[in-house]
C-alpha cells in the first residue's frame, strides 16, 4: 500500500515539474516573440550609424572618434530635412561618396592613409544600447557604416535616424526635439517600451506541498 501511494505521489510530482517546464517554455517563447517583433518593428523605423577603428590603440581610437565627429557635423543639416526613414536613406545613398571624402580628409589629416570603406548595410547586429533613458534593443538594423583601415577595433554607434547621435555619451539625453520625432516614428508601443528602461522578465514561480 505504501509503495502505490508513494508511486502514486511520485507521478503526481512528476506531472507538477513536467507542467512547469511546459509553461515556463511557453512563456519564454512568448516573450521571445513579443521581444522580437517589438525590435523588429523599431529596426524597420531607423537607421543606425556604425563607425569602426582601425584597431585598439589609443590612436586609431581617437581618430575613430574624429572622424565620426566630423561626418555627423558636416552630415547634421542635411539629416535634418529628413523626415522619415525613406528619405534618411535616400539623402545618406546621395552622399556616400561625400562622407567617405570627410573621412578620408580627416585621416590624412592627422598623418594616416588608412583606406575607408563606407557603405548602407541592412542586417547589421548591435547589442543593447541606452541613450539616457531611451533604450534601443539588440537586434539587426539597418546602418550607415564606416569602417576605418583594418576596422579591428572597437566600434561606435548611435541612432542617425530619429537622430540620437551624441558627442559626449557620458551624459546623453535626448533633447525634446529629437524625442518627439523618435515618437512620431515609432508606435505608441514601440516607444513605450524603450523608454520605460526595462527588459522582458520572465519568472515562473510555484509551490509543490507544505
Amino acid at each position: 500500500m505504501l509503495s502505490i501511494l508513494k508511486k502514486e505521489r511520485n507521478i503526481l510530482i512528476l506531472s507538477l515539474i513536467i507542467g512547469v517546464i511546459i509553461t515556463f517554455s511557453y512563456v519564454t517563447a512568448t516573450a521571445n516573440f513579443y521581444t522580437r517583433d517589438l525590435q523588429e518593428g523599431i529596426a524597420s523605423k531607423i537607421i543606425r550609424f556604425h563607425c569602426i577603428a582601425n584597431s585598439d590603440s589609443k590612436e586609431d581610437q581617437e581618430l575613430k572618434l574624429k572622424v565620426r565627429d566630423e561626418i555627423l557635423n558636416k552630415m547634421k543639416s542635411k539629416m535634418s530635412e529628413a523626415k522619415d526613414v525613406n528619405a534618411t536613406r535616400k539623402i545618406m545613398l546621395e552622399n556616400i561618396d561625400n562622407i567617405q571624402q570627410i573621412a578620408e580628409s580627416v585621416i590624412a589629416s592627422e598623418g594616416k592613409d588608412y583606406k575607408v570603406e563606407v557603405k548602407l548595410e541592412e542586417n547589421v547586429s548591435f547589442p543593447v544600447k541606452e541613450y539616457g533613458d531611451i533604450v534601443m534593443p539588440a537586434g539587426k538594423y539597418e546602418a550607415l557604416r564606416v569602417i576605418i583601415g583594418e576596422g579591428a577595433g572597437k566600434n561606435w554607434w548611435c541612432v542617425m535616424f530619429p537622430p540620437l547621435c551624441f558627442v559626449d555619451e557620458s551624459y546623453a539625453i535626448v533633447d525634446a526635439k529629437s524625442n518627439k520625432k523618435l515618437k512620431d516614428t515609432l508606435t505608441y508601443e514601440e516607444y513605450r517600451r524603450i523608454t520605460e528602461n526595462k527588459k522582458v522578465d520572465v519568472k515562473v514561480k510555484f509551490k509543490m506541498f507544505q
